[in-house]
């Protein structure tokens, strides 16, 4: 097995090498003057199993780029299999068309990772599941739940916990993780004016005297999450709490966060936490990489994947 990492996240790279006890290889990645993207190769990968570890988060582009000539540099170099190891899939929200003359992007950046001559792709929380089937190679969306569920079990009272949707698009998600921990669950319905903000209209559940755990794929700009927060607390909430697996957190959503009544927010490492997330008084990161490192090593001796989850 040969383990690679682009820029993306080195920590959680290095944290999958020291779980499965395999020195990342030497690879460089670098910048021309015109900021083109330069690989090279620094050891042998003829005939091995090599695992590229790139999240496509901000800034997007670049990350993924780096991926497809990451690819490309050891397809090129005669490696047996390449699996490209994506914790966070950027451009998966734009997986349909939302409107007349738009495009379906996570289906490009699919055909790009398949063209450049990946063999298989492992990720994380998939926005939308079908993203899956935009592949035309195996394709293992890991899930964040067993984690999450995990650190929940281990700091909230078990009688007082209550899983709450944010939206209705996310109650399969929810309802897995109340299931997991044998609880009761909510949802909120909201009403979005504009990308990028909310308004919530109502809660669908009783949450009264409840601690209230809002759990989704994917926390941004931070509005719903706050705003739900607000009115899960208006109507009796003891607390509210949120477990997000990709910490996207674009432009004032730390602040936004910090300043909300949020008693916390956990997110994973699957996007490198900046150091504004790192001073937040109410957000935690839990890390992904036993998971990943695990799936890896199953992927690896061709051992079942999906019984991580059973």
């Amino acid at each position: 097995m040969k383990l690679l990492a682009g820029n993306s996240n080195r920590p959680l790279a290095e944290a999958i090498a020291a779980y499965l006890d395999v020195p990342l290889a030497r690879c460089s990645v670098k910048r021309f003057a015109d900021m083109e993207i330069f690989v090279e190769l620094q050891e042998n990968v003829r005939g091995e199993d090599v695992f590229i570890v790139q999240s496509t988060s901000f800034p997007a582009n670049d990350h993924l780029m780096e991926l497809l000539i990451l690819i490309d540099a050891c397809r090129r170099s005669s490696a047996r299999r390449i699996t490209a190891v994506i914790p966070y899939f950027g451009y998966a929200r734009q997986d349909r068309r939302t409107a007349g003359r738009t495009p379906i992007s996570a289906k490009l950046v699919s055909n790009l990772i398949t063209e450049s001559g990946a063999d298989r792709v492992l990720t994380l929380d998939l926005h939308a599941g079908q993203i899956q089937g935009f592949f035309d190679i195996p394709t293992d969306n890991l899930f964040a739940a067993p984690v999450l569920a995990r650190d929940i079990k281990e700091r909230m009272p078990e009688g007082e916990r209550m899983v709450v949707s944010p939206d209705v698009g996310g109650v399969v998600r929810a309802r897995a993780l109340s299931k997991r921990l044998e609880t009761t669950l909510a949802i909120v319905d909201k009403r979005r004016d504009r990308p990028g903000e909310s308004e919530v209209m109502n809660i669908i559940g009783e949450v009264r005297g409840r601690s209230c755990i809002l759990i989704d794929d994917i926390v941004d700009s931070g509005g719903t999450l706050c705003n739900a927060a607000e009115a899960l607390l208006a109507n009796g909430a003891n607390e509210v709490s949120a477990y997000i697996t990709h910490g996207v957190l674009s432009g004032g959503a730390v602040s936004r966060i910090a300043n909300s009544k949020l008693k916390e927010l956990v997110i994973t490492d699957s996007i490198q936490p900046t150091e504004a997330v790192k001073v937040a008084r109410n957000i935690r990161v839990v890390s992904i990489a036993p998971l990943l490192g695990e799936a890896i090593s199953r992927t690896a001796t061709e051992s079942s994947v999906s019984s991580l989850f059973d």
